[in-house]
């Protein structure tokens, strides 16, 4: 009699749902995470560029010697004379002859930027704003909001 030891080429159905178990859990702890890491992301870039707006206003209006202002915008070419800033930043001085036109990021959800004016100011010659404050937050609430307070 021949003894054959027969190997088997493959897993068990209780291996099988074993790993598709772990594979859930870790799945299921992961994408909260990774989500909170995508609009923490996204939160900075909007602060950046909402930061890089108020720096660029402050430089032109000193280097130029004329006032600047740093508004809202939903066309990209003129100031919206809202508080909602979500569409878009843009800087222009007084006689329209520059613009510049910041737009925020594109998503399904993007951060809200909220002002307390409608239009910062900032003086020629020495770059000094109006005082402002910017609120950037997004669907997580006040508790993840940032501000950037203009003076």
């Amino acid at each position: 009699m021949l003894n054959r030891i027969v190997q088997s080429r493959g897993q068990t159905l209780t291996e099988l749902l074993t790993v598709l178990a772990v594979i859930a859990i870790v799945a299921g702890t992961a994408v909260p995470a990774f989500t909170g890491l995508v609009l923490d992301s996204r939160l900075n870039a909007t602060v950046t560029t909402a930061l890089h707006a108020v720096n660029l206003a402050r430089q032109l209006a000193a280097i130029r010697g004329e006032a600047i202002r740093l508004c809202g915008t939903q066309d990209e070419r003129q100031c919206s004379g809202r508080t909602d800033w979500s569409t878009g930043l843009l800087v222009a001085n007084d006689g329209e002859n520059l613009r510049r036109s910041l737009p925020l990021a594109a998503a399904s959800r993007p951060p809200r930027i909220r002002s307390n004016r409608a239009v910062i100011s900032f003086e020629g010659d020495s770059g000094f704003a109006s005082p402002a404050t910017l609120t950037i937050c997004d669907r997580r609430g006040a508790a993840e909001a940032r501000a950037l307070i203009i003076r």
